[in-house]
């Protein structure tokens, strides 16, 4: 594997990585500020069923 092909696979796994932990916790105030500004029509039916379970019904 030639060392740009490296750098290349290796800047993408680190970029992936990186977006993947941006995202807050389930249940955790900041995913419920954030599944709050998100439309309702674009949850999906476990992110519905998170937000009653941890958001409402605390």
């Amino acid at each position: 594997m030639s060392l740009s092909k490296l750098f290349a696979v290796s800047s993408a796994l680190l970029l992936t990585l990186s977006l993947t932990a941006c995202a807050p916790e389930v249940g955790s105030e900041a995913w419920c500020k954030q599944m709050k500004e998100k439309e309702s029509g674009d949850w999906t039916a476990n992110e519905a069923a998170d937000y009653a379970k941890h958001c409402v019904f605390k």
